[in-house]
């Protein structure tokens, strides 16, 4: 790892590294409930974060939430399966860090502009709408 790695991004908040992994299993999996995800779908999300705070760069870190945001979004307009609430959470969790990007030097703020809106829609959508089971 070279000497000159930009860290200030890994100090924005915990909540991503914490709870992004269950949710993201939950999503990629399509899981009805984020509990009935698989264990191992868990695991391998929680290394995937891991690797990406320990050996990664911001430009990789916001490519996953970039990905993140995709599986919610798809979610919220019901064109991919999935829980809804862990949606909603991952959602949440992701506006939130990208907010706080404003806060850091370089183009972070700006790169995810696009999915800070996407993500406002998504939230406004999950909050409002009706549970999976009742749809009308």
């Amino acid at each position: 790892m070279s000497g000159r790695r930009n860290l200030i991004w890994l100090g924005l908040t915990p909540e991503p590294e914490r709870e992004l992994p269950a949710t993201v299993a939950a999503l990629r999996t399509a899981a009805p409930r984020m509990t009935d995800a698989p264990a191992e779908a868990t695991e391998a999300e929680r290394r995937r974060v891991e690797r990406l705070i320990l050996h990664g760069t911001q430009h990789g870190w916001l490519r996953y939430l970039a990905e993140v945001t995709g599986l919610v979004t798809a979610v919220a307009r019901r064109t991919r399966p999935g829980d809804r609430r862990a949606a909603l959470r991952a959602a949440e969790v992701v506006l939130d860090h990208h907010r706080m990007l404003i806060g850091l030097p370089g183009p972070g703020y700006d790169r995810t502009a696009a999915d800070r809106s996407a993500l406002e829609r998504a939230v406004r959508t999950l909050r409002t709408a009706p549970p999976d089971g009742d749809r009308g």
